[in-house]
């Protein structure tokens, strides 16, 4: 995998801009160890920030302790942070796929003085020092407002919605659904929860076109377990066609990994949001490193094109997250493209 050149010296620039937008070494400082547990290992999107987290250590100069993957289940997740800290972690990345469940984990190392970075989501209690996340509410927005196009604002479309016992889950599915109600009233939304998992997409998928045969339209909350199901599941009802062909399906996606990219130029599908997995890495590494040096940080906009938002339990880095499509599915700039 290929990143982005002279990631040193933007990293040495962050933290420069970043003392002098407000942020202040308050006490402590020093190196210590970072523990990081990976979701997953079932998605395409999340081997892709999986591998970029010891190329972006190794730059950043973080003490980085051998990965955890709690699987997609919280109590494994628990099980590793507990081992972590065990182990000496000064601070802990996580990215909690059910966001109401890890509240007491917070809790525990709030009172051990042990910051936490959450990655991709943001857990709905218990406090973090800060959240590497995008603006989940934006993708929903955007592939409404793709969509509603495409289509002229009528017709019908699925929503094939991550977990929503996930934080993102919600933002995409209510984003998406208060735009529709709001901008596109001649277009039916059949939602469907997926549960992030392939199989269940494909199963709801395939009911709701036998239903509703005339569907043209699909949202995919994340095409690193939704895209090859979706495309199977098309080609066997024989809409796997060009966007030239009355019969093309118009899909868009979240995620911006290559197969999604790949499946743009073919015309299979139709756009993606480019959900930032190298700088996911990136920042949370940053974060943890600067939370163990005592660094604090203030709402407002950073100098890498982002926004620090106040939350209730803490602060959230919304990092860009552009739409592809077959316009600019070539930028060499999109992570997707870095990929070797």
């Amino acid at each position: 995998m290929k990143l982005a050149p002279a990631l040193a010296t933007a990293a040495a620039a962050v933290l420069l801009a970043a003392c002098s937008n407000g942020t202040t070494a308050s006490g402590g400082g020093g190196g210590g160890k970072v523990g990081i547990d990976h979701p997953r290992a079932d998605s395409d999107f999340w081997n892709s920030y999986i591998k970029y987290v010891p190329q972006m250590a190794s730059e950043l100069k973080v003490d980085l302790m051998p990965p955890t993957n709690s699987q997609n289940d919280v109590t494994k997740l628990v099980s590793n942070v507990q081992a972590l800290t065990g182990q000496g972690a000064k601070a802990i990345i996580m990215a909690p796929q059910d966001t109401g469940a890890i509240a007491t984990t917070l809790q525990q190392l709030e009172n051990k003085k042990i910051p936490v970075i959450s990655v991709d989501t943001r857990p709905d209690k218990g406090k973090v020092y800060m959240v590497v996340r995008a603006d989940n509410r934006a993708y929903g927005t955007k592939a409404c407002e793709f969509l509603g196009q495409q289509l002229g604002g009528k017709g019908k479309v699925v929503q094939l919605q991550g977990a929503l016992s996930s934080v993102n889950g919600r933002d995409r599915s209510e984003a998406f659904l208060d735009c529709m109600k709001t901008k596109f009233p001649g277009i039916t939304v059949f939602s469907e929860p997926t549960e992030w998992e392939g199989s269940k997409a494909a199963s709801m998928l395939q009911t709701r076109l036998e239903q509703n045969p005339d569907i043209k339209g699909i949202y995919m909350h994340a095409g690193g377990v939704h895209l090859a199901p979706t495309l199977q599941v098309l080609k066997q009802k024989g809409l796997l066609v060009p966007p030239s062909d009355p019969k093309h399906v118009f899909v868009v996606s979240n995620d911006g990994i290559p197969q999604e990219y790949e499946a743009i130029r073919k015309g299979e599908i139709d756009a993606t949001v480019s959900q930032p997995a190298d700088l996911y890495a990136k920042y949370a590494l940053f974060y943890a490193k600067a939370a163990i040096e005592g660094k604090t940080f203030k709402p407002g906009p950073t100098d890498h094109d982002s926004t620090i938002i106040q939350l209730p339990n803490g602060l959230e880095d919304q990092l860009p997250a552009p739409l592809v499509t077959k316009d600019n599915v070539d930028d060499k700039t999109l992570w997707g493209n870095q990929v070797k």
